[in-house]
């Protein structure tokens, strides 16, 4: 089943791209690589949610926001690439999750995104990555995602 297919069986749905918050590229090709720069769960102009997990945020709000930051990164991935199908392997997974003192689930929050990698592109979707506690995100946010991608 293609990739955009499955988004839709699972009732998700692909935005347009997000637009740079500061002066930087959405995304960038090198060579068979695709490196996306962090991307926030902002859904029609505003964010999902904002604030700190263990705070203003839930780990289920946070786990959704990493979801939806991994739907904006797909979305500027398909703009880079053409079609998520020429995707090859996702290689890396970066999340930085803004939490309280003392919060130590930043892992169960990112996994909303590599779960959501996994079901869509299956062993492809396997990757290596790295979560973060961070104190403070741009615009109060409380995800941001990178990602690194193999194309073909």
């Amino acid at each position: 089943m293609k990739i955009n297919d499955k988004i839709k069986e699972m009732n998700l749905f692909l935005p347009d791209p997000p637009s740079p918050v500061a002066a930087y590229i959405p995304a960038l090709r090198v060579g068979d690589l695709v490196f996306i720069s962090g991307t926030l769960p902002i859904v029609k102009g505003a964010l999902l949610y904002s604030g700190k997990v263990g705070r203003e945020v839930t780990i289920e709000q946070g786990i959704e926001c990493a979801r939806q930051a991994l739907l904006n990164m797909l979305a500027i991935l398909k703009a880079q690439i053409g079609e998520l199908e020429r995707v090859k392997q996702i290689v890396r997974l970066g999340g930085f999750i803004a939490s309280v003192d003392g919060f130590t689930q930043q892992p169960q929050i990112l996994n909303g995104a590599s779960l959501l990698l996994v079901d869509l592109f299956g062993d492809r979707g396997k990757h290596v990555r790295t979560a973060v506690g961070a104190a403070e995100l741009p615009l109060n946010a409380p995800v941001e995602l990178e990602m690194i991608v193999q194309v073909a």
